[in-house]
């Protein structure tokens, strides 16, 4: 296993090619000099500010809307109080939010209208309206809503929230004329230069183009029709270029004119933007199969471009309650089934190979956490580095007898059932390694590092079919990430069940 190491994507290089210098912001004032290579890298605590001004005007643009919705729902509420009670009627603004946040409503696209949401307004304000009005017969109100009533109630609520949420939109488009965002547009094509053409036009999309990102390697091609730009883009060629120009500029979006699987080094794209904030969109001209949606915020357009957000960054899996509840319901009578082994386990390790027991080495859990995993040990090191960088010991002659039965049966790893009552470890998730291959592996093999999404386990999807001990990487991270995208807790069922079967017939390293 070798030992270099390429440099992340989140680190720039110390020279930036000409053609990748910045422009600079406009103003009133004569234009100032581009931000070219020599100037110094910022901070990693700016960059992490710049990512959390992204997330605030994310959950500003939330919070508004949210506001807006409760506040004309609330005022319908109050207005029927002296017709039935207050309480209950009250529970609509809650429906309100509830189903426009399940709906997406809180996530507006590059240009959102109050009119052309009405109908997906108009449709969950009746359910929650519905709502409202079977908690009023249920509680025995004195009054309740008749059908005459409650169309007018949804009917003059649906005007109140669409108005309150066109007020929002319109402080919107003046905040994006008077302060556009720094934007990369990510394409090699004409369509480069037209969209930027567009955005440079038209303010009132809010981005102002800084740079065109093209790792193809090849020039951009020019407009088409004769077209030119109105003023001159800076082309960026390297991932580390890229870096760089989102530090400068504080990009906060990037277009995207093609699918990230489509796009030349997408994965390390993804994860650069995603580490600084960045909202993405898939802009594209005619039809395109993954951008299609039934959600209007997702089809929304930029000067007749198809124009939809892009998620940047893997989906964090679900049922993350459910799952901790099936391996505490598991694992305690584990534990007590398994003391008596655990003891033998031990007994003869100790007999065998002396003192120290249990051999602890830290791995790399959830969201890259470090914790220390607990093993029976079937091999003492000869230092710590050797611990935390020796890939593989099979066939290594310093493996007691002892320890070659408890690793062919698997009973070396029973300690870690403590590991997963201390919430360290699941019973079943992707395997957890060293940081050092962490490291390695990382940078090596794309999609690696979204296997950290999850919870780590004793056992795995990449286990049960046979991808254990020195296999290929490439094929684990692959079963991980698809087991993380595709979990059940019916999945973990199957996985503990072949797992045990595989410990009958011996299946170990």
């Amino acid at each position: 296993m070798s030992t270099e190491s390429t440099q992340d994507v989140s680190q720039s290089t110390q020279e930036m090619s000409p053609s990748a210098q910045v422009l600079p912001r406009p103003g009133p004032g004569p234009a100032t000099a581009a931000v070219t290579a020599s100037s110094p890298l910022s901070p990693s605590w700016i960059a992490a500010a710049r990512t959390s001004v992204t997330a605030r005007r994310t959950y500003r643009d939330a919070a508004l809307l949210c506001g807006a919705d409760v506040l004309a729902t609330a005022g319908v509420a109050v207005a029927l109080s002296h017709l039935t009670d207050l309480l209950p009627t009250l529970s609509a603004a809650g429906a309100v939010v509830a189903f426009h946040a399940r709906a997406g409503l809180y996530r507006p696209g590059l240009q959102a209208y109050a009119l052309d949401e009405l109908p997906a307004v108009g449709g969950r304000v009746t359910l929650a309206w519905c709502v409202a009005a079977t908690l009023l017969a249920v509680l025995g109100a004195a009054h309740f809503l008749g059908v005459g009533l409650l169309l007018a109630i949804v009917v003059s609520n649906t005007a109140l929230v669409c108005a309150a949420r066109g007020a929002v939109y319109a402080a919107r488009r003046r905040a994006c004329r008077r302060r556009p965002r720094s934007t990369l547009i990510i394409g090699s094509d004409s369509t480069a230069h037209k969209i930027a053409a567009v955005l440079t036009d038209r303010p009132r999309y809010g981005l102002r183009p800084v740079g065109l990102v093209n790792l193809d390697g090849d020039q951009p091609q020019p407009p088409e029709d004769g077209e030119t730009n109105p003023a001159p883009i800076p082309v960026v060629g390297s991932i580390e270029d890229v870096t760089r120009a989102v530090i400068q500029n504080t990009v906060q979006d990037a277009v995207f004119l093609r699918p990230l699987n489509e796009e030349p080094q997408g994965a390390a794209l993804a994860r650069l933007m995603t580490e600084r904030g960045v909202t993405g969109w898939l802009v594209t001209a005619g039809c395109l199969l993954e951008a299609h949606s039934r959600r209007h915020q997702d089809n929304g357009h930029l000067w007749g471009f198809a124009c939809r957000r892009m998620e940047l960054s893997c989906p964090k899996p679900g049922g993350t309650w459910g799952k901790r509840l099936l391996d505490l319901v598991l694992v305690l009578p584990a534990l007590l089934v398994a003391a008596p082994l655990m003891a033998g386990c031990a007994l003869a390790v100790r007999i065998s190979d002396g003192p120290g027991v249990l051999f602890r080495q830290e791995r790399i859990g959830q969201d890259g956490r470090p914790f220390t995993l607990l093993k029976f040990r079937t091999l003492r090191p000869d230092d710590e580095r050797e611990s935390g960088t020796l890939w593989s010991i099979a066939g290594d002659r310093r493996v007691s007898r002892v320890g070659t039965v408890l690793r062919r049966a698997s009973l070396d790893e029973l300690p870690q059932l403590w590991n997963v009552l201390r919430g360290d470890m699941s019973l079943v998730g992707p395997r957890p390694e060293r940081p050092y291959f962490v490291q390695q592996f990382t940078q090596r093999h794309p999609g690696y590092a979204d296997r950290h999404r999850a919870p780590v386990g004793i056992t795995g999807f990449a286990q049960v079919h046979g991808l254990r001990g020195d296999t290929s990487i490439e094929d684990r991270a692959r079963f991980d990430n698809h087991y993380i995208e595709t979990w059940s807790l019916w999945r973990d069922v199957r996985i503990m069940c072949r797992t045990v079967a595989a410990l009958f017939r011996l299946e170990g390293r």
